[in-house]
């Protein structure tokens, strides 16, 4: 009984400060209501043509942040890993994530609005997005992408993203 109860004070200790240290990090409470995202350009490893916007903290340093990306129809990352687990949340749209170093449209699973994904670190997975679609990345920076192939990578300029108008959709993909 005696060790009983000695676990519970220390297990109730442990939850209080982890509490403690979280509440340490948020800082002060922020809300944002729709019309308060401020849109801008995604963070240089994503591929162009979709917006971002930090909500909390920074992507770039240590720590939580949410991120969330606005991407239009057509837009796609192609497969990649992350070093720290990664939180997705669909907020509108349809997100389409696969799983695999080949990107394949058969092989992706639709997320529809208020879906959501966690994603361990290390798992090669891609992204997919035939509507218009935002999706809220929540993490614990420096968050960032490597690439399975680098010529998909757009940090290293090796082959722009450009599709050939002479092939169909479905071949490109």
């Amino acid at each position: 009984m005696k060790r009983t109860s000695v676990a519970l004070i220390t297990g109730i200790a442990i939850i209080c400060c982890g509490s403690a240290a979280l509440a340490e990090t948020i800082g002060v409470h922020k809300v944002f209501l729709p019309h308060d995202v401020k849109w801008g350009a995604t963070p240089p490893s994503l591929p162009a043509g979709a917006e971002a916007a930090v909500l909390y903290g920074d992507p770039t340093k240590e720590g939580m942040f949410a991120l969330r990306i606005k991407a239009p129809k057509g837009y796609r990352i192609p497969p990649h890993t992350h070093p720290k687990p990664e939180l997705i949340t669909v907020i509108s749209g349809t997100f389409n994530l696969g799983i695999g170093a080949v990107a394949n449209r058969a092989g992706a699973e639709s997320l529809p609005t208020g879906g959501f994904s966690s994603m361990p670190p290390g798992v090669v997975h891609y992204v997919f997005f035939d509507e218009d679609t935002i999706v809220q990345i929540n993490a614990i920076g420096p968050w960032s992408l490597d690439y399975v192939n680098p010529k998909d990578d757009p940090r290293l300029n090796v082959a722009p993203n450009i599709p050939n108008p002479d092939v169909s959709t479905s071949e490109r993909q």
